[in-house]
């Protein structure tokens, strides 16, 4: 098969479309017959040679891709050879063959093109974990998710608007502030002109800026409010205001999904296949793609992603769009 290989770190130009050995499924995993991948800022960081891949996980980028299952590994029950799947993944999807976890397998949403789904596990899991697990948003509580035009952005704001949160989020264009109202934001801030902490306080905030927000984000937090944080954009040390925090009874978690153990992200994408799968399946929750690049090109890709003006998900696809 072929895959995407970094050889060194570095710019998008080290990544190159080569001829690699076919994966092969181990008991509990099922072979996959990639249709289509996405990019995501943690592939960026993996180039660069910030983010390796979690112990005994693909060294080839991508997080999450969709396929049909080519063979079934020792023990997996539930799925059958031609199923038509997106998965979870520590790696590996920018391939034409992945070897995954059945756990961590979503069947492809029903009215959800095949490779439009590609684009839809690592941005659901992440999103319905952070905001809705950990955070427990709740129908009627204002929520604030940074980078709304992001493929992490774009989703937190349809699951919260759906399920009856009042949403908020930052963005740093007038178009990406037009896109995030049409999915249902009721408030756009544009950081570039405005402090977001003026429009609090929020009962859930969705960072992934780190540092550069912290004390700005525990500032805009409602009494009993929950900050999650799940990038590093901005840095990873601030000074925590530890008073203003008690005085707010406030909570700040910080997670993260690529290297948590098999049985957790099992558990993640139960949820979001029991929670998130009807909402799309119903139309009232779409994967937002911006573009779709052919996965030789996934340099290109990734230079598309660096310049950062994109809304929702740049994918990588093996085969025409819709599939």
């Amino acid at each position: 098969m072929h895959a995407i290989v970094i050889r060194e770190p570095g710019d998008a130009d080290v990544l190159q479309w080569d001829e690699v050995p076919d994966p092969t499924p181990g008991p509990g995993e099922v072979l996959v017959d990639v249709a289509a991948s996405a990019v995501n800022r943690a592939d960026v960081l993996q180039r660069l040679g910030f983010y390796a891949p979690p112990p005994g996980a693909s060294e080839y980028p991508g997080l999450e891709m969709s396929g049909r299952i080519s063979a079934l590994g020792e023990g997996v029950t539930g799925w059958n050879v031609g199923d038509e799947v997106c998965a979870l993944l520590a790696g590996g999807g920018y391939a034409e063959k992945v070897a995954v976890p059945a756990g961590q397998l979503l069947p492809v949403p029903r009215g959800v093109g095949m490779v439009e789904a590609a684009g839809l596990p690592e941005v659901a899991c992440t999103v319905y974990n952070n905001v809705f697990m950990i955070a427990d948003l709740r129908p009627g509580e204002r929520f604030l998710v940074h980078g709304g035009g992001s493929g992490i952005g774009t989703m937190a704001i349809q699951l919260a608007h759906a399920l009856g949160a009042t949403v908020a989020c930052t963005v740093g264009s007038e178009a990406k502030a037009e896109r995030c109202r049409e999915l249902g934001a009721d408030e756009v801030i544009n950081y570039r002109e405005d402090d977001f902490v003026e429009h609090g306080p929020f009962d859930v905030i969705l960072d992934n800026m780190g540092a550069k927000y912290l004390a700005r984000n525990v500032h805009a937090l409602a009494v009993n409010g929950r900050l999650v944080v799940i990038g590093l954009q901005g840095g990873a040390r601030a000074e925590l205001d530890l008073g203003e925090l008690l005085r707010k009874r406030g909570a700040v978690h910080a997670t993260s999904l690529r290297a948590r153990p098999l049985d957790e992200k099992a558990e993640i994408v139960r949820a979001v296949r029991a929670h998130v799968w009807p909402l799309l399946e119903s139309g009232r929750v779409r994967p937002i793609v911006d573009r779709t690049v052919p996965m030789a090109e996934a340099a290109h890709a990734h230079r598309l992603m660096e310049d950062g003006a994109n809304v929702g998900k740049i994918l990588l696809t093996l085969e025409k769009r819709g599939g």
